[in-house]
């Protein structure tokens, strides 16, 4: 099975932390949506395998109009082949969720909302440069639970001035929301952004890591105390609630990503069109995808699997690692974690490698750690 990633590029405004690719200016959305339908029946002999999922990202998906959104479908369901319960996700944000939006949504292909929420406080919000406010995001769910079974809602910690208190209560407000999927990330400083500059002027507070690892600790334990199963290192789902989209990303699987900045992978090789609205339209219109390749090397894939794997509740399997990669990258990789096992930050589940509770917020570095960088 494989996916679908579209990248809708347009906000309202710009939130102070983000980095992905997008424009406040709407002007050319129809445009853009048009191309974006071009893309995808250019490349669609690049996925010869069924779509088990079709994901919404952005950006501020949310913004597509009723049209909109029935011009995309009729592309895929014209070129692709869609299994039958593919999950269908759409990024919203709060602000556009009306009981409206919401209405036509879900008389639409969508079954899935990621709802961005990112904190159910105002001075949160206000600090993030959200548009929407604590009440709406509230207001949004209850809606959304009328209309979809299949929620899930972004929060983020680690933020400036975030009390773990104050954490506490987003994690009790969630909980008592009964959303079936929360994704939950720490708030990372990007190069670029209005968060750095504000972070570099003084005006706001570095993130603080010790800050960020209690809030993460209390998210652990209390979600998973709630019966959340923490498949992922920032996602957490209620059984049968897990994202098939992302969990299609750890796992390896192809998917197609379309539209300015989107990725692509195909088992082999990673692809990503141009982050630049109006450059992304002229290629298209001329019959050309604006892509940059990367082929993956055998290192490359094993680091990559070490890195994805150590994430997820699944592991890395000696197995797979044996016969995708050779019996060196197996050793090598045995000789490595020695140390990890020790301190408790890993351990052996039959011939799968996991991680600890322990081990968790430390498991970029780990994983760092366990890469190999000197085979071909």
């Amino acid at each position: 099975m494989s996916g679908i990633y579209l990248h809708i590029p347009f906000c309202k405004q710009a939130c102070h932390y983000c980095n992905f690719h997008f424009s406040t200016n709407l002007k050319r959305k129809e445009e853009l949506i048009k191309s974006l339908c071009t893309e995808l029946i250019i490349r669609k002999r690049e996925l010869n395998q069924p779509l088990q999922t079709i994901y919404f990202g952005g950006g501020t998906p949310s913004l597509l109009s009723e049209q909109e959104l029935k011009q995309i479908f009729n592309t895929i369901h014209k070129h692709y082949i869609v299994v039958e319960n593919a999950e269908i996700t759409l990024e919203a944000n709060p602000d556009d969720l009306s009981s409206n939006l919401i209405a036509q949504l879900h008389d639409s292909q969508i079954n899935r909302l990621s709802i961005g929420v990112q904190s159910f406080f105002a001075e949160d919000l206000l600090l993030m440069n959200r548009v929407h406010s604590a009440k709406e995001a509230l207001e949004c769910i209850q809606l959304a639970k009328k209309y979809f079974k299949n929620i899930s809602i972004d929060l983020i910690y680690g933020i400036p001035g975030l009390t773990i208190d104050r954490w506490k209560e987003n994690l009790e407000i969630t909980l008592s929301l009964n959303i079936p999927h929360i994704s939950c990330y720490a708030l990372t400083v990007e190069p670029k952004t209005a968060l750095k500059k504000f972070i570099e002027q003084g005006k706001v507070a570095p993130v603080n890591d010790e800050e960020t690892r209690s809030h993460y600790e209390l998210m652990i334990d209390t979600l998973e105390n709630a019966g959340y199963i923490n498949y992922e290192f920032s996602n957490f789902g209620k059984p049968g609630y897990f994202s098939q989209n992302n969990t299609g990303y750890w796992q390896g699987k192809p998917y197609l990503g379309i539209g300015p900045s989107a990725h692509s992978f195909d088992g082999n090789q990673r692809s990503w069109n141009i982050s630049n609205n109006i450059k992304y339209i002229k290629s298209i219109n001329e019959g050309n995808i604006p892509l940059e390749f990367e082929v993956l090397s055998v290192t490359d894939k094993y680091n990559e699997y070490i890195m994805t794997g150590l994430r997820t509740m699944w592991g890395v399997s000696l197995v797979k690692v044996e016969n995708d990669f050779g019996k060196r990258y197996k050793d090598y990789l045995l000789e490595q974690v020695e140390k990890h096992v020790e301190n408790q930050l890993l351990y052996f589940e039959d011939d799968t490698l996991k991680i600890t509770k322990k081990g968790k917020f430390l498991g970029d570095g780990i994983a760092s750690d366990l890469f190999l960088v000197n085979l071909s």
